[in-house]
C-alpha cells in the first residue's frame, strides 16, 4: 500500500510539472531576482523606510534668511573654520592673500564642490550679509573681500556657513528636503542625510514653551531642549521618555551694570552688587569670565566675587553717602522673573532699593539688566564692550586699558599673541564689573524612546 502511495503521488507531482512548468520556471527566475534586488538595494530600502527619525521643536519666529544656527551649521559649511587651538583652517576656500595694505582679503575656492542642489560652487554665490564691507567676484574660484579699514582677523568672521537662498547648503552633513512658511514666517524644515548612519531630522518652530509641550505631549515633536527645570520635571515620571542633563556653555546668565548710572559709575559698588548675587547651583555650573569655558582663549584665574552679604553691605554703605540715591532699576525679560526677584531681594538685603520692571527688549536705560548672553565663539568682543561701540556696549564701559587691549586683539593673528591679550582682557572685565557673569545655565533635553 505504501509504495502504491508513493507512486501516485510521484504521477500527480510530474503530472504538475509538466502542465505548469512554464509557470514555475517563471516563478523561479522572479524569485531570484527579488532576492538579488533586496541584498543589492535593502540598504536604500532600509534608509527610507527604517531609519530613525528625529522631529525637534524649537522656540521662535524664523524667516528663510534667518533659520538658527543650529539647522545653518548641519546643511552647509563656512570658508573657513578655527580650530580649538584658535588656528585659522581652510574649509570650502583652500587658501587667501591679504592685498591692498590689509583691505582686501583675496579667498580662492576649492574646485570640486557642489551645492545640494548639483550646481557648481562658485564664487558668485558667495552672499555674506556684512556691513562695510563689499563681496566682488574675481573670476569663478576667486573672491575678494573688500574692507573700509584694515582688520587683521578679518577670516574669522567667515566661519558662518555659506547659504544659497532657499536654504541651499554645500559639502555638508544634511540637505533640505522640503520647508514650510506661513506669511513669511517658517514653519518647519525637514532635513535629510547625506550619510547613511544619520537620522532623518524634521525642526518645527513654537511661540512659546507652552507650545512646544502641547507639541511633544500631542507627539508632534520627538525631542526638544529647554533651561526650564520645571517644564523638565513635568516628564520626568513618563516611561517613555528619556531627559537629560547638561550645561551650555555658550550661554551665560549675565547681570549687566550701567557703568554711567549714578553710584554705578563707582567700581566699589560694582563689587558690592557682584558680592550681592548668591550661587545658584540648582541653576547652572559658576561662570566666571566673559570668554566661555569651550574657547581656546578662555582664561580661569580671574578675580572671583563668592557671596558675601556682610562685604556687599559694607561696601555700599562705604560708598554711597546720604546725598546718593541708592534706588536702582532691575530689567529683566519674562522667562528670568523668579532668578531676578531672588536678585533683587539679596541687593535689598545689602541695602539698596531696588524697582523690578519686564521688558521685551534690551531697555535704552537702565542701572541693572539681567539676561542671558550668548557670547560670540571668537574671543573679539570689541563690539561689547570698547567705548566707540555705542549702540552695542550695552554697559557704557570705558576704559582706555579695556580699550586697547580689545584693539590688539584685533590687530594681530598669532594665537599665543592674541591669547596673552585676552587673558588680560579677561583680568580687566573680572576687576571692573562692567557685568557680573553667573553661571552658564543646565539644559534639559527631553526625547521620546
Amino acid at each position: 500500500k505504501l509504495y502504491k502511495r508513493i507512486r501516485h503521488s510521484y504521477w500527480l507531482l510530474t503530472g504538475f510539472v509538466k502542465k505548469h512548468v512554464g509557470l514555475l520556471v517563471i516563478s523561479f527566475i522572479g524569485t531570484f531576482l527579488l532576492i538579488v534586488f533586496l541584498l543589492n538595494f535593502f540598504p536604500f530600502l532600509n534608509s527610507v523606510f527604517f531609519r530613525q527619525k528625529e522631529i525637534i521643536g524649537l522656540i521662535g519666529s524664523y524667516s528663510i534668511r534667518t533659520i538658527p544656527d543650529e539647522i545653518t551649521r548641519q546643511i552647509s559649511n563656512p570658508l573657513i573654520t578655527v580650530d580649538q587651538n584658535g588656528e585659522i583652517q581652510p574649509l570650502l576656500a583652500h587658501s587667501w592673500e591679504v592685498l591692498d595694505n590689509g583691505k582686501t582679503y583675496r579667498f580662492h575656492l576649492r574646485n570640486d564642490l557642489f551645492w545640494a542642489d548639483k550646481e557648481p560652487f562658485l564664487a558668485e554665490g558667495i552672499n555674506y550679509d556684512f556691513q562695510d564691507v563689499t563681496i566682488e567676484t574675481v573670476d569663478d574660484y576667486t573672491v575678494d573681500f573688500k574692507l573700509k579699514d584694515p582688520l587683521n582677523i578679518f577670516p574669522i568672521y567667515l566661519t558662518q556657513p555659506v547659504i544659497k537662498n532657499p536654504l541651499t547648503g554645500v559639502g555638508s552633513l544634511y540637505t533640505v528636503d522640503s520647508y514650510k512658511v506661513r506669511k513669511n514666517q517658517l514653519l518647519s524644515v525637514s532635513l535629510s542625510p547625506n550619510k547613511p548612519d544619520l537620522p532623518f531630522k524634521i525642526y518645527r518652530f513654537y511661540d512659546s514653551e507652552d507650545d512646544l509641550m502641547t507639541a511633544y505631549k500631542k507627539g508632534e515633536i520627538t525631542y526638544f531642549s529647554t533651561a526650564n527645570r520645571s517644564i523638565a520635571d513635568v516628564f520626568a515620571e513618563w516611561n517613555n521618555t528619556v531627559i537629560t542633563k547638561s550645561i551650555d556653555f555658550n550661554q551665560v546668565m549675565a547681570l549687566f551694570i550701567n557703568t554711567e548710572s549714578g553710584p554705578l559709575q563707582e567700581r566699589d559698588i560694582r563689587k558690592a552688587l557682584a558680592y550681592a548675587v548668591p550661587s545658584y547651583p540648582e541653576l547652572g555650573d559658576p561662570a566666571k569670565s566673559a570668554i566661555p569655558p569651550g574657547s581656546w582663549a578662555y582664561f580661569d584665574d580671574v578675580k572671583e566675587y563668592p557671596y558675601n552679604e556682610e562685604r556687599a553691605a559694607s561696601l555700599i554703605e562705604k560708598n554711597i553717602t546720604a546725598s546718593d540715591s541708592a534706588s536702582m532699576k532691575l530689567y529683566t525679560f519674562f522667562d528670568y522673573i523668579d532668578v531676578a526677584e531672588d536678585v533683587k531681594k539679596n541687593f535689598e538685603m545689602a541695602g539698596l532699593d531696588i524697582n523690578l520692571k519686564v521688558v521685551s527688549s534690551v531697555p535704552p536705560d537702565y542701572d541693572l539688566f539681567l539676561t542671558v548672553w550668548n557670547p560670540p565663539s571668537d574671543p573679539d568682543q570689541y563690539f561689547f564692550w570698547h567705548s566707540t561701540q555705542t549702540q552695542t556696549n550695552i554697559t557704557k564701559l570705558n576704559n582706555p586699558k579695556v580699550d586697547k587691549l580689545l584693539e590688539d586683539g584685533r590687530r594681530v593673528v598669532n594665537v599665543k599673541q592674541r591669547q596673552a591679550i585676552y587673558e588680560d582682557f579677561q583680568k580687566t572685565i573680572a576687576e571692573e564689573v562692567p557685568a557680573y557673569f553667573m553661571y552658564h545655565p543646565f539644559v534639559y533635553t527631553i526625547e521620546r524612546k
